[in-house]
Order: structure tokens, then sequence, then C-alpha cells
């Protein structure tokens, strides 16, 4: 170790970098941190009930006119500031890496101590406990036989037990040893940061969640977190392989994977709704039925001519006089307002009669089946009208590659405009935030003042917002009937489960949805395209739900 790492014991304790720091100070404290600390003073001011109006304008009057003083200091000081910065954080880079070698020199010999330590308890708490059994044969010699497994037995679970409690001790001491290395790492870039006033860097803040991944990083918890995206991954790879031996052509092109996304775009409302249900430590059984029911309104409404299809009776329907504009927008609405309605029915059993919403939305399910069924005795609705159909679901052309014509879907469009707007909610609204405290523990929100019923009954309403625009978009893909969208339910629930979303509730996040979306889709795809049996690909499904879920069971059981 040479000499001068050896004098690098602490960034606080260089006498430059002090130097240096009460320079900063001196130029700032007159300047830019005395107009931070008027603003703040500011705030205070405007949220303060006690003082009358003309007190409170006379302070933050005053306060505007030192904060303009204040910033013609900075002004003035300004070149000298940012000249002085950019010599210490230099300085500081400089002898940082002489302090963060020391501690990594330090702290890599204390952990080759404590291990070497560690192996020689656990070699002495074995030998002694081998001759205590050996001593313990001989004293029971020719002896009750059973009383000598006894003592035998004891003095095992006595050796374990110290074995258990000198690993703990080593496991910590190397937890030091790991936790001061990542420190050194720490005080450099918050260093860094105070030299320049609180500003962050974004390479300093890459690097310093690298390392903070490296210090948290173990084998189990990765492959725990991410062993099914591995599995899947490799699945993926292997069908990539095997399409083009099998004759089937090349599986990884851009046109099947624009399909996938196709195919992906309405199914993601599903998700998105489902998703804050979950959250919740519930979910949804009626959204199968839900599409149908939004897919059968908009292909009523958006058929050309008259439909053959008689509603309870009533009919046959024709909007053809109509104008296209108002179709479609009546077509929407009506799709969201029967979702949002059934939704909410289930909604109000789970959160105020506390029914499971498993129970809840199997009833929806079936009175939206029967309904759908008796009232169109089953009959398709037919197709919509071209013109409309191409407008909303149909492709834009790209470009010819190798002969073919690349399309880009426009369900696309609608699909991430959805996670956009499901993603501010979940994260920067506060009712987002009520969801994960509800989810997450709905007792101790409503004592600290949550509403549970508002919050559930909210997540219920959004769910069929998200079910209304996904079922209207349903129609533009296929003739809907009251048989649209069987099984979806499945899908969307094992999306968001292989996403991440826990079913234990308060764990999960809305990217894990759009990911959990895309490899279910992906999944469907690849076997078809491989010809693999329909029947067969539910197999596969299956497996990688129970996989999510057991994963997802023993993360739960791990924390508590």
């Amino acid at each position: 170790m040479s000499e001068k790492i050896a004098e690098v014991k602490s960034l606080e304790d260089d006498a430059k970098l002090r130097e240096y720091t009460s320079a900063l100070y001196e130029l700032r404290k007159d300047g830019v941190n005395k107009v931070m600390s008027l603003q703040q003073e500011i705030l205070a001011a405007k949220k303060n009930k006690i003082l009358d109006a003309d007190e409170k304008n006379r302070m933050i009057s005053s306060y505007m006119k030192q904060i303009a003083e204040a910033r013609q200091i900075a002004a003035e000081n300004r070149d000298e500031e940012k000249r002085i910065e950019k010599e210490a954080v230099a300085y500081a880079n400089s002898i940082s890496k002489d302090y963060i070698a020391n501690i990594l020199a330090e702290e890599n010999t204390n952990i080759a101590r404590h291990t070497e330590n560690y192996r020689g308890e656990v070699a002495q708490i074995k030998e002694e406990a081998a001759a205590d059994c050996e001593k313990i044969r001989a004293d029971f010699a020719g002896k009750d036989p059973v009383a000598l497994k006894q003592e035998i037995s004891v003095r095992k679970y006595e050796m374990n037990s110290s074995l258990y409690d000198a690993k703990s001790r080593y496991l910590s001491a190397i937890s030091r040893c790991k936790a001061a290395k990542n420190q050194a790492f720490v005080d450099h870039v918050q260093k860094n940061r105070s030299l320049r006033n609180g500003k962050s860097k974004f390479s300093e803040d890459v690097g310093l969640s690298f390392r903070d991944y490296i210090y948290n990083f173990t084998a189990q918890k990765f492959f725990l977190d991410n062993g099914l995206y591995l599995a899947i991954l490799v699945f993926f790879i292997v069908c990539v392989v095997l399409a083009p031996l099998s004759g089937r052509g090349v599986l990884l092109s851009l046109p099947n994977i624009f399909t996938i996304f196709e195919q992906a775009s309405t199914r993601m409302f599903y998700a998105l709704g489902v998703a804050g249900l979950i959250l919740l430590a519930g979910t949804d059984l009626s959204i199968g039925r839900m599409v149908a029911l939004g897919a059968v309104t908009t292909g009523l409404i958006l058929h050309p001519g008259k439909n053959i299809v008689m509603f309870f009776g009533m009919g046959p329907w024709d909007f053809t006089a109509m104008p296209m504009g108002l179709r479609v927008i009546m077509a929407l609405v009506l799709s969201v307002i029967l979702c949002v309605i059934f939704s909410s029915f289930a909604g109000v059993f789970s959160a105020r009669l506390k029914i499971h919403p498993f129970i809840s939305t199997l009833a929806t399910q079936l009175i939206i089946y029967g309904l759908l069924f008796f009232g169109t005795t089953g009959t398709p609705v037919g197709s919509i009208e071209s013109g409309i159909k191409d407008a909303l679901g149909g492709r834009w052309f790209l470009f010819n590659l190798n002969g073919d014509s690349i399309t880009f879907p426009k369900l696309i469009i609608p699909a991430v405009l959805a996670v956009i707007v499901a993603w501010f909610i979940w994260n920067k609204t506060t009712f987002g935030k009520n969801m994960y405290a509800v989810g997450g523990n709905s007792e101790a929100a409503s004592v600290s003042g949550i509403s549970v019923f508002r919050t559930t009954m909210g997540v219920f309403i959004m769910a069929g917002i998200f079910y209304g625009f996904g079922s209207f978009l349903e129609a533009f893909k296929a003739n809907a009937s009251a048989g649209t969208g069987q099984g979806y339910e499945l899908d969307a629930i094992a999306a968001c489960v292989v996403g991440g979303i826990s079913f234990n509730g308060g764990i999960g996040k809305i990217g894990g949805a759009v990911v959990g979306v895309i490899i279910f889709t992906g999944l469907t795809y690849c076997l078809t395209f491989l010809g693999i049996d329909t029947n067969l690909q539910f197999v596969f499904k299956g497996f990688i739900i129970i996989a999510a879920v057991a994963l997802d069971s023993i993360k739960y059981l791990k924390k508590k």
C-alpha cells in the first residue's frame, strides 16, 4: 500500500478540500443559498393561516426585496463560484481514488481476517463436539443405549447452534465490511454533490446505482426475482432457432413483432384494468364478459346497414342514418358506461360488504353472460364498416423490406396512451399512492385517514373504463358475439402476475403488467407459429402461471 493512500483516511479530514468547501460557502451564503432560504420563507408565509393578509403581504414583499439583492450577489459571485467548484470537484475526484482504494484494501483485509477466524472457529466447535461425543460414548459404555443416543443428540444440537451463531456473526461482520466499501463510493458522490450545492451528475448517479446493485446482489434473490423471465427468454430463443429448422420461416422478423404488438394492444387494456384489483389483493373474473359486452355494443352501432341481431326482442338495428363520427363516439361511450356499471356493481359488494372480488366478479360474469346470450341468442353482430375499421384498427404502410410490405398497426397507439395514463395514475397521483396503501394493509390505510371504500370503488371504476376502451377496440379485430373474449380474464390476470404484481397486495408496477402482456401474447404467437396444438398451449400457460404464483408466494413468505 502506498504512503499516499495511507494518508487519505477521510474526505472530510482533507485540509485543502475543507478550504474549498469554506470558500464555496462564503460565496454562496449571501447569494444562491439565501435565495433558496428566502423562497422557503415565502412558501411558509403563504401557508401560515395565523398571519392576516396585510402582514403576510408585507413579509412576502420584504422577502422578495431580499431575494432580488441576493440574486445580484449571486450573479456577481457566479464566475468565481464556478471556477472554485470545478477545481474542488476535480480535486475531490483525485483524492477520492486514494480514499476509496484505502477503504477497499482495509476492508478486504478485514474480510480475509474474518473468514480465517470463522473457519478456525468452525473447526474448533466441531473438534470440541467430536471430543465431547467420544467422552459421552466412553461414559455410557455398557449402559442404556437410549440415554446415550439422547446425550449425543443434545451435544450435536448444541454444536449446530454454535455453528449457526458463528455463521451469523461472520455474515454480520462481512456485511459491515461490504457496507463500508459501498459507503466509500457514496461519500465520494455526496461530497461532489455538496460542492455543486446539491446538484447531481448523471454519470455519478448511474455509477452509484450500479454500486448499490452490486452491494445488494445475491444469486438467490436474483434468480428468485428473474428466474421465470430467464426461463421464458430461453423458451423464446429455442422457438426462434426451431422456426426456420422446421420450415416455418423466420420467427424473429419485423412483421411478426408488429403482429405480436397488435395482438397485445387490446389485451393491454384488460391487464391495466385488472392490475389495480390485483394490487388490492383481489382479482376479476368478469373481464371476458366485459369484452363481449362492449364489443357487441360497438358491433351493433358500427355495423354497415341493418343488423340481424335482435336484443331482447328489440330491433333489428340500423344506425347508418347517423354521422359516422357520432356513431363511433356513441359506441365508445356506451361500451365504457356499460363496463363501468357492471364493474361498479361488483365493486360495491367488495368495497362495502367485504366480499372477495373473486366472488363478486364471478357473479357479475354470470349475469353479463346470461344477459348477452339470452338477449342476442348467441348470434354474432357481424362486421363493422370497413372505412372506420381501417381508420382505427387498420395499419399504416411504412416501407418495403425484401419484397415484403412493412406496416404499423394503428391499435398500438391507443394501447401506448393507455399505458401512459395508467402509469401516471399509479405513480403521480394521490389515488395511486392510496391504492398501494390499501393493497398493502387496508386497516393501516384506514387508520391513516385513507378511505378504503372510495379507493376500492375507484379501482373498480378505473378497471371498467379500461375494459370499455379495450372492448370497443376488440370489435375492430373480429366479428363480435356473446362468446367474444372467452378466457381473456385468465390471460390478463396471468400477465399481471408474471409481470410481478403480487396477489398478496400492495406490490407491483404498471411496467410489470405491460411486460406480462407482451410475454403472454408472444408465447401464444410463438406456439401458434410453430404449429403447436391450441389445447397444448394451455399446458404451457398453466405451467407459467403456477410458476409465477409460486415464486410470488416464496418471496412473500421470505419477507414475513
